[in-house]
């Protein structure tokens, strides 16, 4: 019994039926101009509802009067942005009407049915209502005026989840604004993958190194080596600070939305970091960045970052190429620096990796090592269709 009446206590059940009278407001106001023509206020929502405004007054109603949460996603709250859009929000207008009228209907009536029932039962006579005209008055009626406020209560129930289920088909999310928020979930994964990538490799890199140093400089017993070891920690401590600094970085980043991320159209103040930082740079940019998809755009400006934070980190102060090219449905991004005193090695890291892993995920190709002549290059080729 108490699961049956838990719906009076949720503030939902009520909102829904607010949600439902609200219609019925201006077909009031129109059967006071003429009670003859009610379905003029459904002729007219017709071409309100192509109107891309609509859309955004639809979804913020149905998520603040709907649901129990204002921040349900499963309401569009973005104007019409196609054809498609517009359809579903008249025919959710219609709906709404409909739910209106029927709530309405049952709001009004039923209370007014077991009232009547009551008044049979005590010997009065019904002549307003057609169904009890020509019942003679008996106390058993009084037995029946319960069914009329259950079936209000169940009609309330109803018509409210009805409505909650038409706008959730109707209001929901086109297929862009689907694929826009599929793509933001993939950039914060994006992120956090390279967030806990970076963090254990430099981190737990940063803290090996410091304990096999401190421990060889407590065993050996050597002024000198204690204070190469000293020197050793602090590189590695330090650099280990600036990819820490960087990381929180990108953590700063991660409540802008997708749009707001830095793309290859910005590509010139990373070359400008790295000139500042003594590092020579000279770039090459050809093609129109402007056409690229917003996530190869995206990737492709983390990936030259990347690229010329492994410059920076491993070759420092040393010239680099940089050739940014868009070209027959594809984009290359490419950087070259000289090896530092020849070591092959150089440059490999959890940036590396990083670049690799994005250029996957973007079904592209990246080839990072030495050219065999003396440079060091990371080549990552991207569809750009």
């Amino acid at each position: 019994m108490v699961r049956f009446l838990r719906p009076l206590i949720r503030g939902t059940t009520y909102t829904r039926l607010l949600h439902l009278w609200v219609p019925m407001l201006v077909v009031s106001v129109w059967a006071l101009i003429d009670d003859h023509t009610l379905w003029v206020p459904a002729a007219v929502l017709v071409p309100v509802g192509f109107i891309p405004a609509v859309r955004t007054g639809e979804g913020v109603q149905a998520r603040l009067l709907l649901t129990s949460g204002p921040g349900d996603s499963a309401f569009s709250v973005a104007p019409s942005a196609t054809w498609r859009d517009r359809v579903r929000t008249v025919v959710w207008l219609e709906l709404r009407m409909l739910l209106g009228a029927l709530t309405t209907g049952v709001c009004v009536w039923l209370p007014i049915l077991g009232v009547e029932l009551v008044r049979l039962a005590l010997g009065y006579r019904i002549d307003d209502i057609p169904v009890l005209r020509d019942a003679a008055p008996h106390w058993a009626y009084a037995l029946l005026a319960p069914l009329p406020l259950l079936g209000l209560y169940g009609g309330v129930l109803g018509l409210g989840a009805l409505a909650t289920a038409g706008a959730r088909a109707l209001l929901g999310p086109s297929a862009a604004e689907r694929l826009t928020a599929l793509e933001e979930r993939t950039e914060q994964l994006l992120e956090r993958n390279r967030i806990a990538r970076e963090l254990h490799d430099s981190i737990g890199h940063a803290l090996t190194v410091a304990v096999v140093q401190a421990g060889a400089a407590r065993t050996a017993n050597s002024p000198e080596f204690t204070d190469r070891a000293l020197a050793a920690i602090e590189e590695t401590g330090r650099a280990a600070l600036e990819d820490l600094e960087r990381v929180l970085g990108v953590l700063r980043e991660a409540e802008k939305p997708v749009s707001a991320r830095p793309t290859l159209a910005d590509a010139d103040r990373l070359l400008e970091s790295a000139r500042a930082s003594g590092t020579k740079v000279d770039a090459e940019v050809t093609g129109p960045l402007e056409t690229l998809p917003g996530p190869v755009s995206r990737e492709g400006y983390r990936i030259l970052q990347e690229a010329l934070t492994n410059v920076l980190r491993h070759a420092g102060a040393t010239p680099a190429r940089v050739r940014v090219e868009v070209a027959d449905g594809a984009l290359t991004l490419e950087v070259r620096n000289p090896l530092p005193d020849g070591r092959a090695g150089a440059g490999r890291g959890s940036g590396l990796r990083g670049i690799r892993e994005r250029a996957a995920l973007l079904g592209g190709r990246a080839h990072t090592g030495p050219d065999g002549a003396g440079d060091w290059q990371v080549r990552v080729e991207l569809p750009a269709g």
